[in-house]
């Protein structure tokens, strides 16, 4: 089984996480009660956080999220997390609530942020935006295999050549960046059991 933690696009013989979220672009015009019945169903909350460079009030963008964190933690569901300049607001705010699991998709930080959040038990993960900046790269080789996700997001690019670029970027083989996933995938749909 391949794994696709974060994808728009699913591709055959691809296993993804099923979320159901408000993202911080649609924090303004969007409420809680929209996602509620089907956040039972989905096996995380997400896309959800904040979005620093957007142009949702950031006040706005805060409550949406508080909300479905709220939610999550009720229904005892991993949140995939939009982090954009945020990075400090979000780790802040992780800290009111108790979640079974937490992944920073489409992480690009510091090689610092990748550790606090592992530090935290939280899972990043990594996609072709990653390779274009050198402080996530450095990220990317010092986050744990066992924190470690890898995505495709709005990529067309098949999730089998972005798993080879990640492994080539960590200096590991392809199938054991693949097994790491399949078993961090395994942890995070069981957690919340």
């Amino acid at each position: 089984m391949i794994i696709d933690i974060h994808t728009h696009n699913a591709q055959n013989g691809v296993r993804t996480l099923r979320t159901i979220g408000i993202h911080p672009w649609h924090a303004a015009d969007s409420d809680i009660a929209t996602i509620e019945a089907e956040a039972a169903e989905a096996e995380a909350i997400g896309e959800i956080g904040l979005d620093f460079a957007c142009n949702v009030p950031r006040a706005k963008q805060e409550g949406v999220f508080r909300a479905q964190l709220a939610l999550a933690e009720r229904l005892h569901k991993p949140v995939v997390l939009h982090s954009v300049r945020a990075f400090e607001e979000v780790m802040r705010i992780l800290r009111d609530y108790r979640l079974p699991s937490v992944i920073f998709h489409g992480f690009i930080g510091s090689v610092a942020q990748a550790q606090r959040a592992v530090a935290q038990g939280y899972y990043l993960s990594f996609g072709e935006r990653t390779t274009r900046s050198p402080k996530s790269i450095e990220a990317l080789r010092a986050t744990p295999l066992s924190r470690l996700f890898v995505e495709s997001d709005e990529s067309h690019t098949p999730i089998t050549e972005i798993y080879a670029l990640v492994a080539k970027l960590r200096g590991t083989s392809t199938a054991d960046l693949m097994h790491a996933s399949r078993a961090n995938f395994e942890a995070l749909t069981t957690s919340g059991r």
